[in-house]
């Protein structure tokens, strides 16, 4: 029964995204993203990409969606695809660098931040994560400086993790 109501509810999916612009498809798989129905979003923003297999954003959503389902290899390939069409979308570096994270694979994760970091030099947000990055593969001096460069950039997040963290000066 649960198979026949999943074959139903995809069949009413493709019907759905046949019949909408590409904005509204964006639309409703970041709806069910919101939801937690993952592999849903993911079914979404495939038939888009089955028509337009260059749309960054339907790309970087499905992305984003197989992260949240904890498939890092997809995700990775596609914030990878994202990158190709759009050199400058720090969100595909930065989610790509969380792919790498989660994979273990803390060297290509701390490239993809530093590249964040060579479009916006601000971002808190990808300093902290290279910490993380550098903490995990265990150079804790690295991993504090950065913990404390996004703190004097007045990151509150980088003031908790700095108070329960074991970084001290």
């Amino acid at each position: 029964m649960k198979y026949l109501l999943n074959i139903i509810l995809f069949f009413f999916t493709i019907s759905f995204c046949i019949a909408q612009e590409p904005d509204e498809i964006i639309k409703k798989g970041k709806q069910l993203i919101s939801e937690g129905n993952y592999n849903e979003a993911v079914k979404v923003f495939d038939v888009l990409l089955k028509s337009d297999p260059e749309n960054y954003n339907a790309l970087y959503q499905r992305g984003f969606a197989q992260s949240l389902d904890q498939d890092y290899e997809k995700a990775a390939q596609d914030f990878k695809k994202v990158i190709e069409i759009k050199p400058n979308h720090q969100w595909a570096y930065r989610n790509l660098g969380m792919a790498y994270s989660k994979m273990e694979k803390y060297d290509l994760a701390i490239e993809q931040f530093n590249k964040v970091l060579s479009i916006d030099k601000e971002n808190t947000d990808a300093i902290i994560n290279r910490g993380f990055a550098e903490k995990a593969k265990g150079d804790k001096k690295k991993a504090c400086e950065d913990f404390y460069l996004a703190k004097k950039m007045g990151s509150e997040e980088a003031k908790i993790i700095l108070k329960n963290n074991y970084c001290k000066k």
